[in-house]
């Protein structure tokens, strides 16, 4: 084998292996664009602790549920169930993506500590900084501005 080619044999072998790592790196977008690292929404924190326990809870790999194509984790088999029978109810709006992020007409993903619940919404941003200009930009301006951005960045997503 020449040395030229075993050059390009190493090569090859990084980019095989760079775009391996990028494919499963890289959040996936489930069906029904729902936001997930390593096939986890919300990075595999608890939706429904949010609401119940008004704080941010890491889910347990025995208490999952698969909705619209991701894989959601609970606390509880009780916190399961709960958003088993109202998913709707408790998935964080624009599909788990940074809210401040949607209302600025793109997406970003986000620090499962940098939440908000607003008129019974869970709202999730990129950090704890991005929260803070999510809050200080007026949270119902930018509601309605990621509200009317959602449609055409879910449509582009799917």
């Amino acid at each position: 084998m020449t040395v030229v080619s075993k050059h390009i044999q190493r090569i090859i072998a990084v980019i095989v292996f760079s775009l391996t790592f990028v494919m499963f790196a890289l959040p996936a977008h489930a069906d029904g664009v729902i936001y997930t690292s390593w096939g986890k929404a919300i990075k595999g924190y608890d939706p429904v602790a949010y609401f119940t326990m008004s704080k941010p809870v890491e889910g347990d790999g025995d208490f999952t549920h698969k909705w619209m194509g991701a894989t959601w984790r609970f606390a509880s088999a009780e916190n399961r169930d709960t958003f088993a029978g109202m998913p709707e109810k408790y998935a964080p709006q624009y599909g788990g993506y940074c809210a401040w992020a949607v209302s600025q007409g793109y997406t970003a993903s986000i620090d499962p500590a940098a939440w908000k619940i607003v008129d019974g919404k869970l709202y999730l941003n990129y950090s704890k900084g991005i929260q803070k200009q999510w809050q200080d930009g007026g949270i119902p301006k930018l509601v309605a501005a990621a509200d009317a951005n959602w449609p055409k960045i879910k449509k582009d997503l799917e």
